[in-house]
């Protein structure tokens, strides 16, 4: 509870670096990367007695754990936006902390969990006990606005806010600036855009995804990637931009935290086995 303490209004940032938002439509809600949008704020709520939050979307509507599964037959329950009547343990959300980030978990044992992976999972968000990615179930709490004292618990002038609470307070201003600028940090990495082939090798639809990466390696990006995709097992490829063709990373990824494109073949596909074999490092 201490990360919330001293909040008014927060932003909570998943593990796929997307912030919480409530959806336009005022019912639902998502992971986008857009954090100065007024619909990634969320007003904290306390409950009396009890160590335990509510969270209010820009629309007035609370964040409840719903009991609707968010895909028939799979694990997860819907997350949405609503305007109970009355106001029980399903808008309730138990702040645990782990190191700088929290868990937010429900009466019933269950955890918010921002999704990666494929649409439809892709940007979704859920609460359950997953068996694994169990870091998609912490958040980075940055506080927009901060709770004034109440003249009965006013802190002498010598006296400073916890430093949780002060931390927090610092990174919620680092982020806003960098949300703000359109310039993010060097030290969050670069951004990188994919797309994934078919077992032709064609693009199908052409959606691009993007994701930041923080990793310098060919292969922490592989292994970021399965993780984002949640494929077993792929090849990482550079379109060669004179002719077209696609050909495996190999090498050291370009310097500077440069943007970069790459095109995600999976290894059991047909298209995989005409790819060029990556060649070792002299």
């Amino acid at each position: 509870m201490e990360l919330f303490q001293r909040a008014k209004s927060v932003r909570l940032r998943s593990h796929h670096d997307k912030y919480l938002l409530a959806d336009e439509d005022q019912e639902h809600v998502c992971q986008e990367r857009n954090g100065s949008t007024r619909r990634a704020r969320w007003t904290v709520e306390f409950v009396e007695g009890f160590p335990v939050i509510r969270l209010n979307s820009c629309y007035g509507k609370y964040l409840p754990a719903s009991s609707e599964p968010f895909l028939l037959g799979m694990t997860g329950s819907k997350v949405l936006q609503t305007l109970p009547r009355r106001l029980d343990s399903s808008v309730e959300w138990e702040p645990i902390r782990d190191g700088m980030q929290v868990k937010l978990k429900t009466r019933y044992g269950n955890y918010l969990r921002a999704n990666g992976g494929l649409p439809p999972w892709r940007n979704s968000v859920t609460h359950d006990i997953p068996h694994r990615h169990h870091d998609w179930l912490l958040w980075d709490v940055d506080v927009i606005e901060i709770r004034p004292l109440e003249p009965s618990s006013a802190e002498p002038e010598n006296s400073s806010i916890s430093s949780s609470s002060e931390s927090f307070r610092r990174l919620s201003k680092q982020e806003s600036s960098s949300s703000y600028s359109g310039s993010p940090h060097k030290s969050e990495g670069r951004i990188i855009h994919y797309l994934i082939t078919d077992d032709n090798g064609e693009v199908g639809n052409g959606d691009e995804f993007t994701f930041r990466f923080k990793g310098t390696s060919v292969e922490e990006l592989t292994q970021k990637l399965m993780e984002e995709t949640e494929l077993p097992d792929i090849i990482v490829c550079s379109r060669n931009p004179l002719n077209g063709k696609l050909y495996p990373l190999h090498l050291q990824l370009p310097p500077n935290n440069t943007t970069m494109h790459v095109v995600l073949v999976p290894s059991n596909s047909q298209f995989a086995q005409s790819l060029p074999k990556p060649q070792n490092h002299l």
